[in-house]
C-alpha cells in the first residue's frame, strides 16, 4: 500500500476514534458524573482533534503544522459563524446535526480548546502516524521519474 494511502487511512481512523469519543462524551458524561467543564470543554477539544485529522487526511502530504493552522483557521471560522443569525442557520443548528457540527452559542473558551484539540492531534500524529515524510518523499520521487 502506498505511504499516502496508508497515512490517509490511519488519520481517517483517527478521526473515527475521535466522533466516537466525542459522541460518548456528550451522550453520557453526565451520566459518569462529569462536570459541565469537562463534557463542554472536552467535547470542543475532541472537535478540535477531528477538524485536524480529517483536514490532514484529505491533505496527507502537508506537514503537521500546516494542517494545524488550516485546522484552526476552519474552527474559528466556524465559532465566528455562530455570531450570523438566519432563519435556516438557526434552525439547523436546533437540529443534533447542527449542534454538534456547528454549535449554538459563540464562546472565546471554544477556540482555546479547539486550539488545545488540533495541537494534540498535530502530537499523536507526528508520534503514532508515522509516513508523512515518506509520502513527501514518494511524491517529490515520483515526480520527478514523471518529468524525465
Amino acid at each position: 500500500m502506498a505511504p499516502a494511502l496508508r497515512r490517509r487511512l490511519a488519520l481517517l481512523g483517527a478521526a473515527a476514534l475521535v466522533i466516537l469519543a466525542g459522541l460518548s462524551l456528550r451522550a453520557g458524561g453526565y451520566r459518569l458524573g462529569l462536570s459541565f467543564f469537562a463534557v463542554k470543554y472536552g467535547g470542543s477539544l475532541l472537535w478540535g482533534s477531528m477538524v485536524y485529522f480529517l483536514i490532514a487526511a484529505f491533505l496527507p502530504r502537508r506537514g503537521q503544522g500546516r494542517v494545524a493552522g488550516l485546522a484552526l483557521a476552519l474552527a474559528v471560522a466556524v465559532e465566528f459563524s455562530r455570531l450570523v443569525h438566519t432563519p435556516a442557520f438557526d434552525a439547523f443548528r436546533l437540529t443534533t446535526a447542527g449542534a454538534l457540527l456547528l454549535g449554538r452559542v459563540f464562546s472565546l473558551w471554544n477556540i482555546l480548546a479547539y486550539a488545545i484539540g488540533i495541537g494534540l492531534a498535530a502530537l499523536l500524529d507526528r508520534a503514532l502516524l508515522p509516513g508523512q515524510e515518506e509520502s513527501r518523499q514518494s511524491a517529490i520521487t515520483s515526480q520527478g521519474q514523471r518529468a524525465r
